[in-house]
């Protein structure tokens, strides 16, 4: 995960330097810098049921989370402010050409690779902030709250559209689904998203989570897998 470097400081005149969030890229010696994290909500419609929130007609909508809450080794400390920490296992897509107002149709030209990822909710907090009518900050986006797979280049393992996923915590499956339940899909996100912002190498889009989401505590061991790419494991510390 991303910490300070060894040259960070605070004295007077000179400059904090923080290293870089990134992340592994399969096959490759180099490392895959990270810009932006964006995450799609409500992209799965039995997820919108369990959570009994909005209506079901209502579209997808986009957040964001810090680009240094990513974590890479896997473990992952329980947080503060909350009674309630959640995953949410979902596919990664990683941005890998600069992209805007992208049409549906070309929108898989901009993907460089695929990861499996979890967005880690403090559950209780974006509950009391959707009661609020607040944004999700308190909720999502805090440290270690994206832990994140190694990606996966297209070019080497093709698109990852279709096939299963599914989240073990002890060993035993809490979601399970497939990703063409996704209500938009890797295309209609990237364009979607390209119309909101101008997207550049190095964002990420983890694009949304099915039913099944559930409180963890420390001690557990979470695994979640992707067909076509590699498991993620993280431990709740």
């Amino acid at each position: 995960m991303s910490m300070p470097s060894a040259a960070a400081t605070l004295s007077a005149g000179t400059p904090l330097q923080v290293a870089p969030a990134f992340l592994d890229i399969v096959g490759s010696d180099r490392p895959f810098p990270i810009r932006r994290i964006y995450c799609v909500g409500r992209n799965y419609l039995a997820h919108i049921r369990e959570m009994k929130e909005g209506d079901e007609r209502d579209p997808p909508f986009f957040f964001q989370k810090p680009a240094d809450a990513i974590v890479r080794d896997g473990k992952v400390p329980y947080p503060v402010l909350t009674e309630d920490f959640q995953f949410e296992f979902e596919l990664v897509i990683a941005i890998g050409k600069q992209a805007q107002n992208v049409p549906p149709d070309a929108a898989l030209d901009y993907v460089f690779g695929y990861a499996a990822g979890l967005d880690m909710t403090r559950r209780d907090r974006q509950r009391e902030c959707n009661k609020r009518g607040l944004p999700w900050e308190q909720g999502k986006s805090f440290d270690h709250s994206a832990p994140c797979g190694p990606i996966h280049p297209a070019e080497n393992v093709g698109h990852i559209l279709a096939g299963s996923l599914s989240l073990e915590v002890n060993g035993v499956i809490k979601q399970q689904s497939v990703l063409e339940k996704m209500i938009w899909n890797v295309h209609e996100i990237i364009s979607e998203l390209s119309h909101q912002y101008r997207l550049y190498p190095g964002d990420l889009i983890y694009t949304g989570t099915p039913e099944g989401v559930g409180p963890v505590q420390r001690g557990d061991r979470l695994v979640g897998r992707i067909d076509g790419l590699a498991p993620l494991q993280v431990d709740i510390l």
